[in-house]
């Protein structure tokens, strides 16, 4: 076993030393609950105020600029693992802090949550000590946080729709497990879902027409977030040119890695057990694909 030797250097009561004019006049601030900087001959404000400036070695101004609140982090270290004597008992951020109005930047912990939220450029406001709690150190800023920038809103809406003649007359279809379009008799085109005036040129549309539940991909889009009428996640939701149709309609995709889903597959309606069906779109789980060779678009 390797000798050990455990050392502890202290000085009893504390090392206390004067903190000079400029200094202590940026603690006194701190312990007010406010930043202060110090102003150099050529203008720039130095955060946390020095007594010369570093740049050229003058002495600086009397003039002193409150900073702040806010800032912005310029560069961060994570601390996944906080130390005794550390500013936090949670993993945080040490970072360079460009308070509003200043010209340097302070060194100072960030609460940040994970450090998948920091970033240079973040905006950061200061969190302070209770009042009573603050003695003028550097600590009497407990950390930074982060600005609140996003709120999550809960949207709740609840309606009733009542469909009309051209609509029931397509639900109805799908509740009997077929697609029911219109043709115009003016314009030759084939409109699905069915519906009473062609779109194109106004015309009142008679005739019905039963299309297959067969159809095309035209385009697609993979969707990642969750929706209960998604077979998986991710998933797919298409627009599917029925067979005979002008007009493509929306629809899920199953049965088929999202991956491999593509403009011109072949693919098939997969309907609901027909004692489960009813006038709603539900009664169509998504479309499947067919086999068939792709068709060129």
């Amino acid at each position: 076993m390797p000798l050990v030797a455990e050392h502890v250097l202290e000085f009893p009561g504390g090392y206390t030393r004067t903190t000079g004019p400029v200094i202590g006049r940026f603690l006194t601030e701190l312990r007010d609950g406010r930043i202060v900087g110090v102003r150099t001959a050529d203008g720039r404000v130095l955060v946390p105020p020095l007594e010369y400036d570093p740049a050229t070695g003058e002495a600086v101004t009397e003039e002193y600029v409150q900073v702040g609140p806010g800032g912005t982090v310029q560069s961060w270290a994570w601390v996944g693992t906080p130390r005794k004597g550390h500013p936090l008992d949670r993993p945080f951020a040490w970072a360079l802090v460009r308070l509003d109005g200043a010209d340097t930047a302070l060194v100072h912990a960030v609460d940040a949550g994970t450090a998948k939220a920091m970033r240079p450029g973040l905006r950061v406001r200061p969190r302070f000590r209770p009042d009573g709690e603050r003695a003028g150190h550097i600590t009497d800023i407990a950390c930074f946080v982060p600005e609140v920038t996003t709120i999550t809103a809960h949207v709740r809406t609840e309606y009733r729709v009542q469909p009309g003649r051209s609509l029931t007359r397509f639900l109805e279809g799908v509740r009997d497990g077929v697609f029911i379009a219109g043709r115009c008799a003016r314009c030759d085109k084939v409109y699905v879902p069915y519906r009473t005036s062609c779109p194109e040129c106004g015309s009142a549309i008679a005739e019905e027409v039963v299309l297959p539940g067969t159809g095309t991909v035209t385009t697609f889009a993979i969707n990642n977030l969750p929706d209960p009428r998604a077979p998986q996640v991710p998933f797919v939701s298409a627009y599917i040119l029925l067979d005979g149709a002008d007009v493509p309609m929306i629809a899920l995709m199953g049965d088929v890695p999202a991956h491999e889903v593509r403009q011109g597959m072949r693919v098939k309606a997969v309907w609901v057990p027909p004692e489960e069906r009813t006038m709603s779109m539900s009664n169509i789980r998504w479309f499947a694909p067919t086999g068939e060779p792709d068709v060129r678009l």
